[in-house]
């Protein structure tokens, strides 16, 4: 059975406040985000290939990209393929000498290598179906109420008359 896929981005990398981990967002065009939590050490590795840093000894991701050059490997893409007691599973999938190889991967490792590779980073549609997030219209609601009383605030301020402010200061 093949599966269809869907392009995703990296949305953001953020820190948990309840654990050590941090959390990778990948995001497609529907505006659904895919949480996965991976480990700070996975998650220095993407944000330091995200931002072009060039550390002065290549990392373990920047070694792996190394060696699929030097053994002829294109790199097509990577693959979150399945979610299974709540752990994500991920494919690299790289063409060597016309064979199709799907090396089995942790989804903070591969999107590491994908970020360095600039390959795209695929999800499984039952995968995003399962376990992406879609802000919810209620939270847009409150965004709009919220803004509603920002700008009666903001009149109230612009109303004031600060014109003799700080010139007269009382004495201690």
């Amino acid at each position: 059975m093949e599966s269809n896929w869907v392009t995703v981005t990296i949305d953001s990398v953020r820190v948990s406040l309840v654990s050590p981990h941090r959390i990778v967002v990948l995001k497609d065009d529907d505006e659904r985000f895919l949480p996965i939590w991976i480990g700070p050490f996975e998650a220095d590795a993407i944000t330091i290939a995200l931002q072009g840093t060039q550390p002065a000894r290549p990392l373990t991701h920047d070694l792996f990209k190394t060696l699929i050059a030097q053994v002829g490997g294109k790199p097509q893409h990577i693959s979150v393929t399945d979610l299974r007691d709540d752990t994500f599973f991920a494919q690299i999938v790289l063409d060597l000498g016309g064979k199709r190889v799907a090396l089995d991967a942790r989804p903070s490792d591969a999107i590491a290598l994908a970020v360095r590779l600039g390959v795209d980073i695929r999800v499984d549609e039952t995968v995003m179906a399962r376990a992406a997030i879609r802000p919810s219209q209620g939270a847009e609601d409150a965004g709009d109420h919220v803004e509603e009383k920002l700008d009666v605030f903001r009149d109230a301020l612009q109303d004031l008359d600060l014109g003799g402010l700080g010139k007269d200061e009382p004495k201690e």
